[in-house]
């Protein structure tokens, strides 16, 4: 069996997620170019607004407890810094730091975005029986005659902001880490779509949020990965953990 050079596996790891990061960001403009937000919008809502705005399930179930859960999970994360659970246990403290870091930073991000934004959410405009008239998000500072603070979408970001988790997890428990991944994912879409329902957001909003917490965790990880390389013995990866005691 051939067995790659260690700078091959470690050039063909970075490249993989720089193709899903350009892709998807290509993949996000293509669904701007087209439009379709305010179709997929009309799907849910009306001149009368958006019938399932104040729904119990979509508030209680889909927004106010996935909140609450999503902080007491970055608290988990932060105590387990010190007192490791699970996988978790497998890591050394530096990359535990990562992965609690990388989700407060994309949290930090998009709330950035969401509270300097000038675009309002879709409950707002005049066409589905608000004030305000549609702008694009790209319309960097436009008014639009609503409340804006809409973009990106801060909701899915309980779900979104714990992607990081892929890139602290994925060199000692690849298998953790992909399970990783997939339950932030999902988490993140369906949060999204719970609010693409309400009219809280367009669907880019859900999708850009999910793009900023990828891409937060994909450069924090570039980072930890250069501060390794400059610390070989303090972040050894073939080295065992530290003790969880």
């Amino acid at each position: 069996m051939m067995h790659h050079p260690p700078a091959t596996h470690a050039a063909s790891a970075s490249a993989r997620p720089l193709a899903w990061t350009i892709a998807s960001l290509l993949c996000l403009l293509a669904w701007d170019a087209a439009g379709y937000d305010r179709a997929l919008a009309h799907a849910f809502g009306s001149a009368a607004g958006f019938p399932w705005r104040d729904h119990w399930f979509l508030v209680q179930v889909m927004h106010e407890a996935p909140r609450r859960m999503a902080w007491l999970l970055v608290l988990v994360l932060l105590a387990s810094i010190r007192y490791p659970l699970g996988p978790l246990r497998r890591l050394h403290r530096a990359e535990r730091w990562q992965l609690a870091a990388t989700t407060l930073l994309a949290l930090v991000v998009v709330s950035l975005l969401k509270y300097t934004s000038t675009t309002s959410c879709p409950w707002d405009l005049a066409e589905f029986g608000g004030m305000a008239r549609y702008a694009s998000h790209w319309a960097l500072g436009a008014l639009d005659g609503g409340s804006g603070k809409c973009f990106p979408a801060g909701h899915a970001s309980a779900g979104f902001a714990f992607l990081g988790g892929y890139f602290a997890l994925r060199h000692r428990h690849a298998r953790a880490a992909r399970l990783w991944l997939a339950c932030a994912l999902l988490a993140g879409l369906a949060l999204g779509w719970a609010q693409q329902v309400r009219g809280a957001h367009y669907l880019s909003h859900t999708l850009w949020t999910g793009w900023l917490c990828w891409t937060t965790g994909w450069l924090c990880d570039l980072v930890a990965r250069r501060l390794r390389a400059q610390s070989p013995n303090a972040f050894r990866m073939d080295a065992p953990p530290e003790s969880a005691n």
